[in-house]
């Protein structure tokens, strides 16, 4: 059994209700899940799912002042890759012991539903979200997050 697994890739957005409206009429893209974070220095995201596949895309808007709102040029959108992990603490520790530098540097919290997160860059300095929730594991495909 994995000890974490890929669930969605997240994409920067400078209008949030614009890129909503493209994913959604366009390529038929459902809302399942939005949030705000503006209070612990993130932005406002919209989770979507491809009703088809189940494959899932985070739009995430982030305001002036936040540390992941730096200067946007088209095609460099990507804005992380998101992992679940069954115990975020053992898997930061992992991650050290491997040489991985700014394991939960810049965020790590735990949301009002409980869900434990924090924040790594690959080598090449994207972000990578690690994220324990209080909810089993793993699900169906297509379910979740």
């Amino acid at each position: 059994m994995p000890r974490q697994f890929l669930v969605y890739s997240g994409l920067r957005v400078t209008d949030l209700e614009r890129s909503l409206n493209f994913y959604r009429e366009l390529f038929g893209l459902v809302e399942v899940r939005r949030g705000d974070n503006t209070r612990i220095g993130g932005g406002v995201y919209v989770l979507l799912r491809d009703p088809w596949s189940g494959q899932k895309l985070e739009l995430n808007w982030y305001p002036p002042g936040s540390p992941y709102a730096g200067p946007y040029s088209p095609g460099e959108g990507l804005d992380h890759v998101g992992f679940r992990v069954f115990d975020l603490a053992w898997f930061r520790d992992e991650l050290r012991r491997r040489g991985v530098e700014g394991t939960g540097e810049v965020a790590d919290h735990v949301l009002p539903t409980g869900t434990r997160v924090a924040y790594v860059r690959d080598p090449d300095g994207n972000w990578i979200e690690l994220f324990e929730e209080p909810r089993s594991m793993p699900f169906e495909p297509g379910e979740g997050y």
